[in-house]
This record gives structure tokens, sequence and C-alpha cells, in this order.
């Protein structure tokens, strides 16, 4: 297999409104992330994905921007964005944008102009439709609740918006529109950024007959429903021979709606397109049907079978994006391990090692290496996510859920949960800010904290440490083959990790129960040594004792 540095890398996604406020405004801002570079040095990431920094009303936190060139002023300065930079360029750290180019903000000067005539030469850069029978031209629905259409009386059309309102959708067909995306892309990488997260970019191309698709829970058919279209790969070929070719950049598309077939041609080896992708199958493992909105835990069985089918269906032709976490996403270790004081930490290691020991590049969300959890949130007014209030305000409208089944499945499911601030101590508001946070703070921030994990040898913090070290020694954790074991095994984890003779065998217990596991043939616990384990006195044995939560990653010795 080809070597490359994204591939031996672990990104480190930072959400800048939660992680660290510089300046007293209960803000999270650039500076406050200069301020932190040697934290993140001492983790031992390679990359930092930046959530949306650019100039933005903010009606999605950010990710509604209205000038791709400018610093959304919360933040900072382009000075400032400058000096973090260089900042993390001295300490080997890599830069990578957000890039959200499926729309903009309906303040973004090119919308501006759009929506005030029909001839109006920003027009086409979005895309409108007349009404069909009197109401919107399809069904598609919005992300954010309700219909993906908004009708605009000053030309009595409607435009398309497959997010919030305020974010139209750019028209990808209008060859101006990639021009423009292009050159602010090159004037991106030329300051010396080290590549882009592409936001929902395999809806960028949408069928040009917009048909009907098949109605969710609220009436409408999925934001998803133009995912995949026809011209995406035509596009994204044309931004690689434009921008991309030529520059050393990690690039990798938040691809919702991609199946596996699909993402061999975004993240293929020839280098065509994109390094790799964030698919999203496995995030819907405890979903209810086609409603996420549930407390419903997963059947470890259906985890098993998604992870698996992505690692072998795109070994050796083109390779994986690992993650449990991210902004749009609850915790991990509340959603997947177990959040109590028995064992939060023996869980939030296991999932890391789950992951980490798997073919395909780790990405690890703010918080995550210290084990933080869900939010206790009391009542509707605590939350800040469009998502989660248009839900709740559908929802329970509708009848489809009570105020108090909703507000559990918020407590569970909600963006929300990864999004109160960084917990960097147990003074006051976490050591966040000395204003007054933006959102909520975890009040168990006094137990679950940066600086107490430091400090502690057994600590969450330090294992994805070591982790993230044995990734960076290893070759066979990074190139390996992946083969599930145990595959109709409901509690237990099980895969091999090879690399000419090197061999792992990686067991993980998700649940609360002692297991007892047989060492597959072929290995021999005489010559087996523990590489990492979340219970320090684990020892290879032909027949092993699997305790609650416990992972541990066995090496064959030569």
């Amino acid at each position: 297999m080809e070597k490359a540095w994204w591939k031996e890398s672990v990104v480190y996604q930072i959400y800048p409104r939660s992680f660290k406020d510089s300046n007293g405004d209960g803000i999270g801002d650039l500076n406050g992330i200069t301020e932190k570079l040697d934290y993140l040095k001492e983790l031992g990431i390679d990359v930092i994905w930046l959530s949306p920094v650019y100039q933005s009303p903010n009606d999605d936190n950010g990710y509604d921007i209205s000038d791709y060139r400018k610093i959304m002023t919360e933040f900072g300065t382009m000075e400032d964005f400058d000096r973090m930079l260089a900042a993390a360029h001295d300490r080997g750290i890599k830069i990578v944008m957000d890039l959200v180019v499926n729309h903009t903000s309906d303040e973004h000067p090119w919308f501006v102009e759009s929506r005030k005539s029909k001839d109006n030469p920003y027009r086409d850069y979005y895309i409108w439709r007349p009404a069909k029978d009197g109401k919107e031209p399809n069904n598609w629905g919005s992300c954010f609740s309700g219909s993906a259409w908004k009708y605009d009386p000053e030309t009595e059309m409607y435009f398309l918006h497959l997010f919030s309102k305020k974010q139209p959708d750019l028209n990808w067909d209008n060859p101006k529109v990639r021009d423009e995306v292009y050159d602010m892309m090159n004037w991106w990488l030329d300051k010396g950024v080290d590549g882009f997260r592409m936001d929902v970019i395999s809806l960028i191309s949408k069928d040009p007959d917009f048909p009907d698709g098949k109605p969710g829970i609220n009436g409408y058919a999925s934001f998803n429903e133009p995912a995949n279209g026809p011209h995406v790969h035509e596009y994204l070929q044309e931004m690689r021979r434009r921008v991309l070719d030529g520059r050393d950049t990690l690039t990798v598309g938040e691809c919702s709606g991609v199946t596996l077939e699909e993402a061999k041609k975004y993240a293929r080896n020839d280098g065509r397109e994109l390094n790799m992708v964030f698919q999203f199958e496995h995030m819907d493992v405890d979903a209810d049907g086609s409603n996420k909105w549930s407390d419903k835990k997963m059947d470890l069985r259906d985890l098993k079978e998604i992870m698996t089918k992505w690692e072998k269906g795109l070994e050796d032709t083109a390779w994986n994006s690992l993650f449990w976490e991210n902004h749009d996403q609850p915790r991990s270790v509340s959603r997947f391990g177990n959040d109590d004081g028995k064992y939060r930490e023996k869980s939030a290691k296991m999932l890391a090692t789950c992951l980490h020991m798997m073919q395909g590049t780790p990405y690890v969300y703010q918080g995550e290496e210290l084990g933080m959890t869900n939010v206790p949130f009391r009542d509707i007014s605590d939350f800040r996510d469009l998502d989660s209030i248009n839900a709740y305000h559908e929802l329970v409208g509708q009848g489809v859920f009570t105020e108090e089944e909703m507000m559990r499945y918020l407590r569970y499911k909600s963006r929300d949960n990864a999004r109160t601030p960084f917990q960097w101590d147990d003074s006051e508001n976490a050591g966040f800010t000395t204003g007054t946070p933006w959102i909520m703070v975890n009040p168990n921030y006094t137990e679950i904290n940066a600086a107490e994990q430091m400090g502690r040898a057994d600590s969450v913090f330090n294992y994805y440490k070591e982790l993230i070290r044995l990734r960076k020694t290893n070759d066979v954790i990074v190139y390996g083959t992946y083969e599930l074991l145990l595959p109709d095994d409901k509690e237990l984890y099980v895969y091999e990790r090879r690399l000419g003779e090197k061999k792992l065998l990686v067991i993980c217990n998700f649940y609360g129960n002692n297991r007892k596991f047989t060492l597959p043939e072929g290995w021999d616990s005489d010559r087996l040594s523990v590489m990492i384990g979340n219970y320090s006195d684990a020892q290879p044995a032909a027949e092993m004792d699997i305790r609650p939560y416990e992972a541990v990653v066995l090496e064959a010795e030569d």
C-alpha cells in the first residue's frame, strides 16, 4: 500500500466557539486556540480540523458564511488567524479548514444580489424554481425541519436551502460559481493552510429534474435526497485540477448519503478526487428506523457489520476516516459506552482502542480525549442548536412526541451535547472563559477536566496519548489488513490486524459483563504480549477473562 503522511496522521477537530475564550466574552476564539497549541502538541496530534471561522451571521454556528475571506468578528482577526497558523506550523501541526460551499449565508453579497431580480447577474449563483401546483417545487425537506424551499415574494419564486432558510444552496452547475470557489480555495492554500474538510460535499450536484423523494417522519423527503448527484465527481475532479494538484494537502469530504461504491469514487487511490470521506452509516446504528430522535441503544452486531463493511470495502481501493464523535454527534462515551462514574473512563478508553487500532485516519473531537459526556440539559431554552430547537417544536407540535420524550431524546442525541465548552480545569466555567459562556458548561467539569487528567498517569488523556504514539511507531496499525472475528457475538468486538509478519489481536468488550474469550487458532499465548490495554494487569492466556468495558491489544512476537 502506498504510504502518505495523511494516512499516518491523527486529526483533532476544534469547534472554535467552545474551545477556549481568550477575551472573556464567553465565546471561544482564535487566540484561545493559539494559547492551547502546546496542549495539542502534548497529546501528539498532527492536524487540526478547524470548524468554520469565516465571517457569518451565525444562524447555524458559522456554517452559514457571508464572506469566505474574512474572519468572524467574535473569533478575532485575520492577523490572529495568521499568528495561529504560524504557531501551529512551528509545532509541526497542520491546519485544515472547513470548506462550506454547498451553500452560503443569505447575507452573502452573492445572494443579496441574486434575490433582487430574475435577470440579476448573480441570479444563477443559486437554485431558483417556480412554484409547482401552487406550492414548493418538490417534497425535499430541510435538514433543520420543514421544506427545503423558501418562497421569496420579491421575484415570486422559491430558492433551495437543504439546511436553514438562511443557507441558500449554491448552483454548482454554473461555472462562475465553481470559479469563485476554486479561487477562494487557492487563496487560503496560498496563505499556508494544509487542506480542507469539505462540508456536505456529496450534495453539491442536484438532479436538474428535482424529483420528489420518499417522505420521512415529518412528511418531507430527506435532505440527503440530492446526494451523489449527476456531476459531483466531475466537479471534484475539476477541483483537483484547478486547486489541489501539485499541493500536498489533506482533503476529506463529508459525504452524507454516501454508499460504499460511491466512496470508492470520492476517495480512490488514484488521487483524482479526495483523500478520504466521512461516511455516517455507523452513526445511524442507534436510530429508530428513519428517525434519529430516540434513545434506543445499538446492537453491537450491527456496528461490527457496518465498520467491517467499510474496512474491507475500501481496502486497497480507498482510505477510511475513523470517528466516533464530531460537532454534529453526541458524546460517544454516553452513546456507545457507559458514562456513569464506575465505568466512564474504562469505556472511553475501550472505544478509543477499538477505533484507533483500525485501518484509516482517526479523528479526535475536542474533549473526546478526556471522556467528556453528554449534558444534563434541563429545558429547551438550554439549547442553542437550530436542529435540536426546530425538531423539538416541530415534533412536539405535531404530537409525534411529548415534551418529556423529546427532551429525553435531545439529552441523548442533540448536537449541543458536543458543543458545550471544553473542560480545561475545575475553576469557574471549567476554565473556558472568565465571562458568561455562550452555552451552558457541563456541571461535571469539576470531575472531568484536562488539568486533572494531564497529571494522572492512568487518565483517558494519557491513554489517547499512548494510542497516538503507538500509531506513529507501528506500521501494522496504519497499513495492516483488518479481519473481523466473532461477528455474531453480542458483546465483544474482536478483530485482527496483519502486515507482513506483524500481527495484532484487538479485543473490546462494549458492555458491563465479564466474558470468557478463547484465543483464536494460530495465536499462541506464550508468544503474545500486551501492546496496550485499559486494565493495567491484562495478561495473554489461552482462555482470557475479559472484564467490563475491557480493551486489550495483543501483539504477536516475532
